[in-house]
């Protein structure tokens, strides 16, 4: 089968003809950070650049498909743009993009095949809008709720079967993401631990049991902070089981995985540190310690962490925390 090569802004991509009339994208080459896939390109015109203004009257196909393995560890791509013409992602299409954050589908019939982000741990959002071209091109780093979830659903959950643009933020898919979140929560910590000795996996970081099951725990507090950002539909009893539980693992708790995941993957993030303390994860007592703890990189949550303390704590070492 003839493989086409077009050219893009930067990179470039390779495609066939399927049977339909339609592109299917086979791969992508270059350095790109920030890819958009075109809605159409020309038909049987091989090496041409399709960054260019297009020929007045030149034929061209729609891209229907994103096939398998198109964009297989692009180690630099950080985000990407799909048309509202493909209406199929083949498997592993974008597994191993390391620093893949955001996703954009310009239409919702799309249809994936398995582990499509397989191995994308940074990926934070995923998108279904038809405003999402503008969105990433002038609003990059901004996701809504849904797009956070859908990122979560298939990066932390395991769950593929909550990629679907067409349900999406609606109350039914809101309710099958937090039972999926509260099988996660309800599921014994060592859960899984065994059959990871007893086959020898080396994904993890140790294989240690306290080690497994301080990471457990911070996976239920990922998904939970997470929630709590975006309440969408959350039922206020749930939502109080959510707080309770990062409560319970905060700083001065027997186990602090809720302060470690603020403190070393959310410094940077002030929603996220606000959240924290407006759950009442940041205390009286524990405030002096959290403070000394936090990282020398993120100085807006140590100052945003001292300006809370003076303000609701009415701490008389205030001056002297500022030198810590």
């Amino acid at each position: 089968m003839k493989e086409f090569e077009f050219n893009l802004s930067e990179g470039s991509l390779s495609c066939i003809r399927d049977e339909n009339d339609s592109f299917i994208v086979t791969g992508y080459h270059g350095l790109a950070g920030q890819v958009v896939i075109p809605e159409l390109l020309p038909l049987e015109q091989e090496n041409l650049d399709v960054s260019a203004p297009a020929e007045e009257g030149s034929p061209k196909i729609p891209v229907g498909k994103i096939g398998k393995k198109a964009f297989l560890s692009k180690k630099y791509l950080r985000r990407i743009t799909v048309p509202a013409t493909v209406t199929e992602v083949g498997d592993w299409a974008f597994a191993y993009c390391d620093s893949l954050r955001e996703v954009t589908f310009l239409g919702k019939n799309v249809d994936f095949g398995k582990a499509v982000f397989m191995e994308c741990p940074k990926l934070e959002c995923v998108r279904f809008s038809e405003e999402g071209e503008k969105s990433l091109t002038k609003q990059s780093g901004v996701c809504d709720g849904v797009g956070a979830l859908l990122a979560a659903a298939v990066t932390q959950m395991d769950s593929p079967y909550l990629l679907d643009g067409r349900e999406a933020g609606s109350r039914e898919w809101l309710g099958k993401w937090d039972a999926r979140m509260m099988a996660i929560l309800n599921a014994a910590d060592d859960e899984g631990y065994a059959k990871q000795i007893l086959c020898g996996e080396e994904d993890y970081e140790s294989a240690d049991l306290d080690t497994y099951l301080m990471n457990s725990r911070k996976k239920k507090v990922r998904l939970l902070l997470l929630r709590l950002l975006w309440p969408m539909e959350l039922e206020p009893r749930l939502a109080e089981r959510l707080k309770a539980y990062l409560l319970a693992h905060t700083k001065g708790c027997k186990t602090e995985e809720t302060w470690l995941v603020i403190r070393d993957e959310y410094g940077d993030k002030r929603e996220f540190y606000e959240l924290f303390t407006s759950l009442g994860c940041l205390t009286k007592e524990n405030a002096p310690a959290i403070i000394s703890e936090t990282r020398e990189e993120n100085p807006e949550m140590k100052a945003f962490f001292l300006k809370f303390q003076a303000q609701y704590y009415a701490n008389s070492d205030f001056f002297d925390n500022l030198e810590l």
